[in-house]
């Protein structure tokens, strides 16, 4: 299957926050997205972790 499941860690305080699917085909990289962060209490960009 080409989809997988990727943890988003936050970028600021380090916190995995959420869980969500990526084709390895289209993204073969990391890939980054903005949301919100429960921890900081802000919108910040959340990183793919391995």
């Amino acid at each position: 299957m080409p989809r997988e499941a990727v943890i988003l860690a936050c970028s600021e305080c380090k916190g995995r926050n959420y869980i969500a699917t990526k084709n390895k085909r289209v993204h073969p990289g990391r890939v980054e997205v903005k949301k919100y962060c429960p921890r900081c209490k802000k919108h910040l960009p959340h990183r793919e972790t391995r």
